[in-house]
């Protein structure tokens, strides 16, 4: 039986593990063709991981973007690796070039591009903070995604139609905790609605959308468990109950991208919790985490987000 995405084109940029492999899992999973895009490649040499590296310390991490796409082929998409640097807009343009003479569309663009996390400097004022990690941090995960909006809009437009994914953190505009980790995560969220006023009159979509706590594999590393075992880390943190894979996020784009009346939603910033309640999907197992009702309670909210901070923190202190 054909899913619902079944004909559809999509390029997750930022791929290769996270929020970024589960969402182009679930645009398989619903029959999408998904092209899986970044730089962590089996064809290219890397560094040997050290063994006292940080889960989040990207180096020589064993998730490649050929391994995403060999997953999407399992669930029963279509899945195409690509091995990109989404900061050089001559190789995003060729990649839509390529999709655009192998497809003749464009459906759905997910910017989930990040590699911040090792350069976030968590408790410095912005007047010590590091210029040259913050330039980067801004180049990684703000300016290529407007790239490759840039040169996906014209496809979409073109078409008449289209879908713009944001991937950010939170779905507020309040205090994200340092200064270049803020604007990158609030500048995605406005990228999204500026681009949905100027998209919106040519049929096309843009919006931001946020994970709760995220059971991504360096997570999961870093708590000593594995997707099996994950609820063994709540004794090490209450939290942790709340948490969610990364399909479920992916859930939330495919619902979107399936979604006729999509356009309702352009211009705004989404939870992957408020997303399950109005689509009606849930996680793997079944479940429905709802981190923004678990980090509202009082004054536990308040613990659980000093809590995530923390975490946070204490991945940057690994990564130095």
């Amino acid at each position: 039986m054909a899913g619902p995405l079944s004909g559809r084109v999509a390029l997750v940029a930022g791929a290769t593990r996270g929020a970024g492999r589960g969402i182009a899992l679930a645009l398989g999973e619903a029959g999408a063709t998904v092209y899986c895009t970044g730089r962590s490649s089996r064809n290219v040499a890397r560094p040997d991981r050290a063994p006292d590296a940080s889960p989040f310390d990207l180096r020589g991490r064993p998730e490649t973007i050929e391994e995403t796409a060999e997953l999407v082929d399992e669930v029963g998409g279509s899945g195409i690796a690509v091995r990109i640097d989404h900061t050089d807009e001559i190789q995003v343009e060729a990649l839509m070039a390529r999709i655009e003479r192998d497809h003749e569309r464009l459906d759905v663009l997910v910017n989930d591009v990040w590699g911040g996390d090792a350069l976030t400097e968590w408790g410095v004022p912005f007047w010590e903070l590091d210029l040259a990690k913050g330039r980067t941090m801004l180049e990684r995960g703000l300016l290529s995604h407007l790239i490759t909006s840039r040169q996906a809009a014209q496809l979409m437009v073109a078409a008449g139609s289209g879908l713009i994914v944001e991937v950010t953190d939170g779905e507020r505009l309040d205090y994200r905790g340092t200064l270049f980790y803020d604007l990158v995560k609030t500048g995605a969220i406005r990228a999204a609605c500026v681009m949905a006023e100027e998209l919106r009159p040519h049929g096309v979509a843009a919006l931001a959308i946020t994970p709760g706590f995220l059971r991504s594999e360096a997570m999961l590393e870093h708590f000593g468990v594995d997707e099996v075992t994950w609820r063994d880390a709540v004794a090490v943190d209450l939290n942790f109950v709340h948490s969610e894979t990364p399909r479920f996020v992916g859930r939330a784009v495919a619902a979107l991208a399936a979604d006729a009346d999509v356009m309702a939603r352009s211009g705004q910033v989404w939870s992957s919790w408020a997303l399950a309640r109005a689509y009606g999907f849930s996680d793997v197992d079944g479940a429905r985490p709802d981190w923004g009702a678990h980090a509202a309670r009082r004054p536990f909210g308040r613990a659980a987000r000093e809590a995530h901070r923390r975490f946070l923190a204490a991945f940057a202190d690994d990564d130095r």
